[in-house]
């Protein structure tokens, strides 16, 4: 076993080392960034009030409300990443990690609005009736010939693969791990009682899942902010501090990873990265399958709603984890009984206990943590779900929801080392074909977007008034074929 976790590891190291994930993924956001004209930065208050106070489109296919669909994506990405994530990339980067992860989301939402968008743009309906979107079916139907179906293929295959990683067993065994540690509950009790609640919601489909993730992703999010507030305000002397050791360490480097100056930068730059897309998953797809399911008039609508996702996720979330960290300088602590720095699984718990009163803390991060890796479950079976129904059709649906609730059940009681790399590689493995993809399909993206947003930059146009702008524009016939069509 071991040696199987060497070999996940080395494999990792080069899928998100220097020369393949950090500068295609940092690539292909400048890149869209720039062609898109910086989007995410212009119209991320119309993006916000749309997704987060409109909440829907009237008169507009699809299954879930653009909301639900925000929340649902949200669910699936405000995970174990957001604590532990955050907690491992400033232990073994350095708080300049930090700046990346900023860095990685800020590009990211130029990523996100672009997957999106051809999530909803590319969708079609499955033989159920629902909506059915993604890396794969876009990198097929918007790329011809026999490549656009490999990657899409590929992209299929690693996506189920890795929620089975990212989205079940690491999320699972985060819930049951803090239980018992916190209140003493048996790591099987949690196991059932997981398991049983995870394929009561997933029997519902996207419906379901939607429901629930509207109802308390927004709850817990606050919850856990607020609690992170608090700290930051009552150490506020702390933050200049500790954004001056943020910035600065991004480009020196720091003395708690050791090393050479150009490793420590480099390991700064590839935990920042890393844990970055770990936490909010821009350029890795997945959001855009959640996106297809939305109630829309139009892929611009909702590739914008969807880009608010990694907005909150890391530069809210994550954002507040990381400064309590270094506020309270926890990420220097050592464990007195190894003399070593304290692991990335008890990092961020410390450092709320640092700064709230009494237990606060440690309860704030241990019910944060359970709820975020909860949610990522719903999430991430919805992502599975959609993967498998495109390699062996709707009949495999079923047998794939009890089966990845018996896995709930598993991750929560076993240790986990080998499939934390996994679920790495799994990650990685899966943004590849899909950010392929974006590159070469930037010019449909770039020619639709700039059209619609001529036309409504506010986002305020209703279904009749965007049909009478979008008439005799490219691809805007075959969307709404496509929003008919049925495929089996």
């Amino acid at each position: 076993m071991n040696s199987l976790e060497e070999i996940l590891g080395t494999i990792g190291g080069i899928v998100w080392g220097p020369f393949l994930l950090i500068p295609l993924l940092l690539g292909t956001g400048i890149y869209l960034t720039i062609r898109l004209g910086g989007i995410q930065f212009l119209r991320l208050g119309a993006a916000l009030r749309l997704g987060l106070i409109k909440r829907k489109d009237d008169d507009a296919e699809g299954d879930i409300s653009q909301f639900q669909a925000l929340t649902t994506a949200m669910a699936a990405t405000v995970g174990t990443g957001n604590i532990v994530g955050v907690a491992t990339a400033i232990g073994i980067g350095g708080p300049g990690a930090l700046f990346w992860m900023w860095m990685t989301a800020l590009l990211g939402m130029a990523s996100k609005y672009s997957e999106a968008f051809l999530g909803v743009r590319f969708r079609t309906t499955d033989t159920a009736g629902e909506k059915s979107g993604g890396p794969q079916y876009y990198l097929e139907r918007g790329i011809p010939g026999g490549f656009g179906r490999f990657l899409a293929l590929a992209f299929s295959i690693f996506a189920v693969c890795a929620c089975f990683g990212i989205g079940n067993m690491t999320q699972g065994n985060s819930i049951a791990s803090n239980l018992e540690r916190s209140f003493a509950v048996p790591t099987s009790v949690t196991g059932a009682v997981l398991a049983a609640m995870t394929l009561l919601v997933l029997v519902g489909g996207i419906k379901s899942i939607g429901k629930v993730t509207a109802g308390f992703v927004p709850a817990m999010i606050l919850f856990y902010v607020l609690g992170a507030l608090y700290i930051l305000i009552a150490n506020i002397g702390a933050v200049p501090a500790a954004f001056g050791e943020i910035f600065g360490q991004a480009f020196t480097g720091t003395s708690a990873v050791g090393g050479f100056l150009g490793s420590t930068i480099m390991i700064a730059v590839q935990y920042g990265v890393a844990r970055g897309i770990f936490s909010n998953e821009s350029g890795m797809g997945s959001a855009a399958i959640a996106a297809a399911s939305a109630q829309t008039t139009h892929p611009v609508r909702q590739g914008l709603v969807s880009m608010t996702q990694t907005f909150i996720d890391t530069i809210i979330v994550v954002t507040c984890t990381g400064l309590v960290i270094v506020t309270t300088g926890v990420w220097q602590q050592t464990d007195p009984a190894t003399g070593e720095q304290i692991s990335a699984a008890i990092m961020t718990g410390e450092a709320f206990s640092h700064g709230l009163p009494g237990q606060w803390g440690h309860w704030i991060v241990t019910v944060g943590l359970v709820l975020f890796a909860y949610s990522t479950i719903l999430g991430w079976a919805y992502y599975g779900e959609r993967n498998i129904e495109r390699l062996v059709g709707r009949g495999g649906v079923m047998p794939f929801r009890i089966l990845f609730s018996l896995v709930v059940f598993f991750g929560c009681t076993v240790q986990l080392g080998v499939v934390w790399n996994f679920s790495d590689v799994m990650n990685g493995l899966m943004a590849i074909p899909n950010l392929i993809g974006l590159l070469i399909l930037s010019g449909l993206i770039v020619r639709e977007t700039r059209h619609y947003l001529r036309h409504d930059p506010k986002l305020e146009a209703n279904r009749a008034e965007i049909e009478a702008f979008m008439q005799g524009q490219p691809g805007w016939e075959e969307w709404q074929r496509s929003e008919r069509s049925v495929h089996r």
